[in-house]
């Protein structure tokens, strides 16, 4: 059984052939054609009209290829480029929902250890789309490339190859020391074995008798003429090469994670069986579909309007000053410098509480924040007439109040162009404003009404431009929420919170408390200075105290402690960000969400955390994860790279857990903490992610031609060990569960399917190793690695 529903996997697919089954994404597949795909260059990419120009020849020898490969079932049809702001303006047209952070495919320097190799980000059950295919501009723009990974369409359809394992199977046909090929996909292809690694034996490639494979540092050089038309999923670079395996030639011994997650089906049975190709039949005449279309896409401007609900819901539970504590907080700390920025503010009617400013320094940045609002009037909610007069300056939508006609407005918000994040305050906001989100590929949280939580100043500050810029974002370095923030009179908790390297730019402590007057505050930096109450900016009326840390934050611990000098007991939170302090190093971020935007019990979900340095992983951090229902106390997870159980790829910085547990329906609130000492991590020594194939040569006329090496990479190694210990708080949005049964549960959940079982030969006994599986999932009982011998 697959870990999950107990169903069978149902496919494991690296390349574009599900995009119109990926969470979030606009892609559609229009009769046989794929419409939307979005392609991304990122901001630090210089611009180059030679790149543009051959992303499309890319995409369109990949079109016509990927036809033919499907049995003439599908094709690219309408592409969107988009082009980062930092390119000077070339009458491109305007996005609408587009954003680098939704692209299927991004363009960027390389970070990780594929150096120019390309890749695809993947995650995911079997079945699941991959996250995104990444390119260099180096791989798109140098042609000497073209000869070790083959024609950049190819490239772009290829599927997925096991360098781990690439040696798991032979036979000698014929003689000259040729062989049938390893895969039995793949038997046709012919080439020979040689040596590059000193590890070989005497320069020649051997065999182990133990094992029957090949001793390390052996190379395949395939023939560069061949007749073979299989695997597209190993020698996309051959010019013979055109299909997929199939059930007939499908090698079920193969080690990898084709075999692993997919219970040992074909890539064809798992594209034929993929949700695009349900009512897809091939084309029966002789005619080939039409090249793609290509939009340019640039966006010049970010122009931001906060719609605000000041109607009678927003007037319990604190509502209103906890709102204007995180607006404020917002445009005070989060929003990008250059941003244009508004205000409206709804009830039964719209006002227009400040019209665009662009934000060019603290003063507009105060100014903004002066117009938000300190009261909330009697009257219902329409969220509508909100939305309407936001609709030119658009973005971030916030609403506590039930309305049943905002369904009214879709269409109209939807055909704007506006990306709408949304967040839900309290049980009673209304169950559409999630679907906004989704539909225009924003963000949707939701805020509960604990005074111990933060959510809503989470919800802001997962806000951010989307245009895949790291070096400009507002990175949280700790936030403290529901945990020790209950403080009784004369108590105090205290904290500690790590900046790192990557940044200190910018850096603000925000302490925010209930009463009339503040909480005694104490800060120590890593010297030993010491900040007090006199050091902050504090503003009453908020009930929020400010210090920015001038320049360059000092690298280390900052301890702080706040202590409540009122006589009842009140909520005490402490919230520190930073952005990058070098624009040329990329800070550590995190990216957090779950499986399933909705589900329904008793179906298990992923709780996904990716921390990275640009497109770089981070490893051996401690990351957990706290999921908040609307009422009652939240799911605590720590959350795990250890390639088991949800896991599906050990260290490749993407940290998850199965959550199966849920005490009631509505809506839950995901946030993850991340922690790392101040120690030397050592990267994995392979490269984690699905990969196009380097090909080290080929045989032309009996002499074998070598390629140049392998492109070279950056040093992770001297990555991880710079970037040290760190502190990060990133939001994960929310998420909606419906059918969950009153407790006791039924106990529904098996045990999770093993994907890391290893077999290994030591002093003539074979060792048996795999990570224990939970009785629920991945839960239940320890997990570890178990091994025996035979």
């Amino acid at each position: 059984m697959r870990c999950g529903d107990g169903a069978p996997a149902a496919g494991w697919l690296l390349t574009l052939l599900t995009l119109a089954a990926a969470r979030g994404t606009a892609v559609l597949l229009q009769g046989d054609g794929y419409d939307g795909l979005l392609i991304a260059i990122n901001p630090q990419v210089p611009e180059d009209q030679k790149l543009l120009a051959n992303i499309k020849e890319m995409i369109t020898e990949a079109s016509f290829y990927l036809f033919n490969a499907t049995q003439r079932r599908v094709y690219f049809q309408n592409i969107k480029i988009l082009i980062p702001a930092t390119w000077k303006a070339n009458s491109y047209g305007k996005p609408k929902h587009d954003s680098y952070e939704k692209a299927e495919v991004i363009v960027a320097a390389p970070y990780w250890k594929h150096g120019d190799e390309p890749y695809t980000l993947q995650y995911g059950e079997c079945g699941n789309m991959g996250k995104y295919i990444h390119f260099t501009p180096n791989f798109l723009v140098n042609d000497y490339l073209i000869d070790v990974y083959g024609s950049r369409g190819r490239v772009f359809v290829h599927e997925r190859y096991n360098n781990e394992k690439p040696f798991y199977n032979w036979t000698k046909s014929i003689l000259n020391d040729k062989y049938s090929f390893i895969p039995r996909c793949a038997s046709d292809l012919t080439g020979i074995y040689i040596c590059e690694k000193k590890s070989c034996t005497e320069g020649n490639c051997v065999i182990n008798q133990l094992t029957g494979l090949f001793k390390e540092g052996c190379a395949f050089i395939p023939e560069r003429t061949q007749t073979a038309k299989s695997s597209i999923m190993y020698m996309q670079s051959l010019s013979s090469v055109v299909e997929f395996c199939n059930e007939g030639n499908h090698n079920r011994e193969a080690p990898n994670l084709q075999n692993r997650m997919c219970d040992y089906r074909s890539t064809w049975d798992v594209i034929i069986s993929s949700m695009d190709f349900n009512n897809t039949l091939p084309r029966t005449d002789a005619s080939l579909p039409p090249p793609p279309t290509f939009s340019l896409l640039q966006k010049r401007d970010r122009v931001i309007c906060l719609v605000l609900e000041v109607s009678h819901s927003m007037n319990g539970d604190d509502r209103i000053n906890r709102l204007r504590q995180a607006a404020e907080f917002y445009l005070l700390q989060v929003v990008e410098d250059n941003s244009y920025v508004g205000i409206v503010t709804f009830n039964n009617e719209g006002e227009i509480r400040s019209q665009l400013h662009q934000i060019v320094n603290k003063h507009v940045r105060k100014q903004l924040a002066s117009y938000l609002p300190t009261a909330a009037p009697s009257g219902g909610t329409n969220i509508c007439v909100g939305l309407q007069l936001g609709f030119e300056v658009k973005y971030a939508l916030l609403s506590a109040g039930e309305d049943g006609g905002i369904i009214e407005c879709f269409s109209n918000v939807i055909n704007s162009g506006s990306i709408i994040h949304t967040i839900a305050l309290g049980p009673s906001a209304a169950k559409e404003v999630e679907q906004l989100a989704h539909e225009t590929g924003g963000l949707a949280c939701f805020a509960s009404d604990r005074l111990d939580s933060n959510d809503l100043i989470d919800g802001f500050s997962a806000i951010s431009t989307g245009n895949g810029d790291t070096f400009s974002h507002s990175i949280q370095a700790c936030l403290v929420t529901s945990f020790n923030a209950l403080v009784s009179y004369y108590k105090q908790f205290s904290r500690t919170v790590t900046i790192d390297s990557t940044v200190g730019k910018d850096t603000f402590f925000v302490v925010t408390w209930q009463t009339a007057e503040p909480p005694r505050i104490t800060l120590l930096d890593p010297s030993g200075k010491s900040y007090t109450n006199k050091d902050f900016e504090v503003n009453t009326v908020s009930q929020v105290a400010r210090l920015q840390i001038l320049g360059i934050a000092e690298v280390g611990e900052w301890t702080y402690a706040l202590m409540n000098t009122h006589l009842s007991l009140q909520a005490l939170t402490m919230t520190v960000t930073s952005r990058a302090a070098n624009s040329n190093i990329p800070a550590i971020n995190v990216k957090a969400h779950v499986s399933s935007d909705r589900n329904e019990y008793s179906r298990s979900m992923v709780v996904y955390a990716q921390v990275s340095q640009g497109l770089s992983p981070i490893l051996g951090a401690n990351v957990t994860a706290i999921i908040k229902p609307e009422t009652g106390d939240p799911l605590i997870l720590e959350l795990l790279d250890n390639g088991a159980g949800s896991d599906i790829v050990k260290n490749d910085g993407v940290y998850s857990r199965y959550i199966y547990s849920f005490s009631e329906n509505g809506r839950y609130n995901l946030k993850v903490h991340v922690q790392r000492a101040n120690k030397t991590v050592r990267p994995h020594p392979t490269v984690p992610w699905s990969h196009s194939m380097y090909i080290p040569g080929y045989v032309e006329n009996g002499k074998i031609q070598m390629n140049p090496p392998r492109p070279s990479v950056i040093n992770n190694e001297d990555i991880q060990t710079r970037v040290g210990g760190f502190s990060r708080t990133a939001s994960g949005g929310s998420f909606i569960m419906s059918a969950v049964p009153t407790r006791p549960h039924t106990d529904v959940f098996p045990p999770c399917k093993i994907i890391d079982f290893h077999a290994r030969t030591a002093n003539d006994v074979i060792i048996l190793s795999w990570t224990a599986s939970g009785d629920d999932l991945d839960q239940g009982q320890e997990s570890g690695v178990k091994s025996e011998s035979l």
